[in-house]
C-alpha cells in the first residue's frame, strides 16, 4: 500500500526556521570561516582567531536549528498541529504519486476479480490496517486489543485466503466499527460515509484515507496532552541546540548583543532625562533585559536585523507590535471623545463600547499596504461627530457646534502623527503596562493606567501573550543573556537575571 501521507510537516510558523537555517548554511567553497560576518552584518571585532569548519558541520548545525525551531513551535504555538504533507497540484511528485496509487489499486482490483481471487496484496493491506488500529489503543484498552488480534489474525486470514474462504466484506465492516470506536467525534461523519460504500476496492481505499486522518488526530491529541509537561525539557533542548549552533557560528549572537546594547543606551538616556543628578544612573541587568523586549514592539522589521535569540518568534512579536499600535490609536481616539464631550456621555451605558466597535471596524485593515491611515481617521472623525451629536441631542445635551466639530475632527486626524501628544501619552502607558506585566508575579496583574479602560480586555490578553513568550525566551537563553549583560554593564557586581 503506498503511503502518501506518511510524511508530516508542522502546521506552525515555518518562516522563522528558514531564517535560522539560512543563517547557518554557506553555499561557497568546501571550507568556510565560521567567524566571518555575513554580507548584511556590520564589522564586528574578533575576540579570537577565525575557526574554520566544514560545510558538513554547518549543515549538521542547521539540522539542529531546524529541530530546535520545531520544538519551540510546539511549545509556544498553542494552535500548532501536525498536518499531512500536500504535494503541489500538477507537480512531478504529485503526478508520480497519483500514478503509483492508481497502479496499485488497479492491480488489487484485477487480483480480486481473478478466479480464484488472489489475496496476497489484500492480506498486506489488512496487516497494515491492523497495525494502525493497534497504534491508536491506550494502555488500558486490553479488550479492544484482544478483539483486533482475534479478528485480524494474519496467519488465520492467510489460511482462509488459501482456501478461498476469506471474506473481505465482513472484515471491512469490523474495521469500520473499530474505527468508529477509536476515532474523534469529528470523524463520525467520515465513518458513516464509509458505510455507504459497497464496492470492496473503493471501500478499502477510503478506509486508508480516513485512517491517515485519524493518525493526524492522534498525533495532535498526543501533542496537546504532553505540552504542559514539556516546558523545562523543551527549554533545555533548545538551549543545547543553540549552543551547538553557536559553536559552529561564534558570531551568531552579534545582533543580540547590539539589541541589548541599544536597550541599555535608551534606558540610560531616559533615566538621565528624568534625573537631576549628574552621575549616570545605575542599571540592573533585569531592567535592561525587560526594556529590550519592549524595543521589539517598536522594531523596524524592514531595515533592522532581528536579534538571533528571538528570531524564531519574530512573526509573533511583529503581530503583537501591530496589535499594540492599533490599541494605542484606538485608545487615543476614545480619549479625545471623552475629553471633548466630558460628563455628557460618561454615564451612558454601552455608548463607549458602541463607539469602540465603530472605530475598531474602521481600523481593521490598518496594517495592510492599501490602508490609508489619514483617510481612515478623517472618516472616523466624521462618523463620530454624527454619532455624538445624535447621542447628545437624544439625552438633552447641547449638540456639537460647527466649531466644536471642526476642532474634534482636527484632533482625531492629528493622531496620525507619531509625536502627537495624546498618542505619545497612550503609547507610553501601554508600554508601561506591558513592562509591569513582565515585572509582576505570575498570579498578579498590574494595575491598568488611566485612559486604557475601554481596551482593558484586549490589552490584558496582549500582556499575557507577551509575558508568556518573553518568559519562555528567558528560560531558554538566560545563560547567553547573562554573559552579554555582564559584558555591556560595567558598573558594580551584576546580579542574576533569572526572573
Amino acid at each position: 500500500m503506498p503511503k502518501g501521507t506518511d510524511h508530516l510537516e508542522c502546521g506552525g510558523d515555518e518562516e522563522s526556521k528558514e531564517r535560522m537555517q539560512d543563517a547557518s548554511e554557506e553555499k561557497g567553497s568546501k571550507r568556510v570561516c565560521a567567524d566571518t560576518p555575513s554580507p548584511t552584518r556590520g564589522e564586528t571585532p574578533q575576540a579570537s582567531p577565525p575557526r574554520f569548519v566544514s560545510v558538513e558541520e554547518l549543515m549538521e548545525a542547521a539540522k539542529g536549528v531546524t529541530n530546535m525551531a520545531l520544538a519551540h513551535e510546539i511549545m509556544v504555538n498553542q494552535e500548532f498541529q501536525v498536518k499531512p504533507s500536500e504535494l503541489p497540484e500538477g507537480s512531478l511528485e504529485r503526478r508520480v504519486k497519483d500514478i503509483m496509487h492508481k497502479a496499485f489499486w488497479d492491480c488489487l482490483d484485477a487480483q480480486m476479480k481473478e478466479d480464484p481471487p488472489k489475496y496476497e496484496n489484500a492480506i498486506k493491506l489488512l496487516a497494515e490496517i491492523k497495525k494502525t488500529l493497534l497504534s491508536f489503543l491506550q494502555t488500558g484498552q486490553g479488550r479492544l486489543r484482544s478483539r483486533i488480534e482475534e479478528v485480524l489474525d494474519l496467519p488465520l486470514l492467510q489460511q482462509q485466503a488459501d482456501n478461498g474462504a476469506l471474506d473481505i466484506s465482513q472484515l471491512s465492516h469490523f474495521i469500520m466499527g473499530m474505527m468508529g470506536s477509536l476515532c474523534a467525534p469529528c470523524r463520525d461523519e467520515d465513518i458513516n460515509n464509509l458505510k455507504q460504500i459497497t464496492d470492496i476496492i473503493p471501500l478499502l481505499r477510503a478506509i486508508f484515507s480516513v485512517l491517515d486522518v485519524m493518525k493526524m488526530d492522534m498525533a495532535n491529541f498526543a501533542l496537546s496532552s504532553i505540552r504542559p509537561h514539556l516546558m523545562q525539557q523543551s527549554a533545555e533542548y533548545e538551549r543545547s541546540k543553540f549552543r551547538d549552533f553557536l559553536e559552529k557560528q561564534p558570531n551568531a549572537l552579534d545582533y543580540t548583543e547590539k539589541w541589548l546594547e541599544n536597550s541599555m543606551r535608551s534606558l540610560r538616556e531616559a533615566r538621565e532625562t528624568g534625573s537631576a543628578s549628574s552621575e549616570p544612573p545605575s542599571l540592573s541587568p533585569v531592567d535592561v533585559h525587560n526594556h529590550a523586549y519592549l524595543l521589539l514592539l517598536k522594531w523596524d522589521h524592514a531595515s533592522d536585523p532581528f536579534p538571533e535569540t528571538v528570531l524564531m518568534d519574530q512573526v509573533r512579536f511583529q503581530d503583537m507590535q501591530q496589535e499594540a499600535e492599533k490599541l494605542v490609536l484606538l485608545s487615543s481616539v476614545l480619549l479625545i471623545v471623552y475629553t471633548s464631550t466630558g460628563e455628557a456621555i460618561s454615564g451612558l451605558p454601552g455608548l463607549i463600547e458602541t463607539l469602540k466597535n465603530t472605530v475598531n471596524v474602521m481600523l481593521a485593515n490598518i496594517h495592510t499596504p492599501s490602508f490609508s491611515e489619514q483617510e481612515a481617521l478623517a472618516t472616523i472623525g466624521e462618523k463620530l461627530c454624527v454619532d455624538l451629536t445624535e447621542c447628545l441631542s437624544k439625552h438633552g445635551y447641547a449638540p456639537f457646534s460647527a466649531e466644536q466639530q471642526n476642532t474634534f475632527r482636527g484632533q482625531i486626524s492629528a493622531t496620525i502623527q507619531p509625536d502627537n501628544t495624546v498618542r505619545k501619552l497612550i503609547g507610553s502607558r501601554v508600554q508601561s503596562y506591558l513592562l509591569a506585566s513582565l515585572e509582576s508575579s505570575q498570579h498578579k496583574s498590574p494595575s491598568l493606567p488611566g485612559g486604557l479602560t475601554p481596551v482593558s480586555r484586549e490589552l490584558k490578553e496582549l500582556a499575557v501573550r507577551f509575558s508568556r513568550l518573553v518568559n519562555f525566551n528567558k528560560l531558554v537563553f538566560s545563560p547567553f543573556y547573562q554573559k552579554i549583560l555582564h559584558k555591556i554593564l560595567t558598573a558594580g557586581e551584576i546580579p542574576s537575571i533569572d526572573t
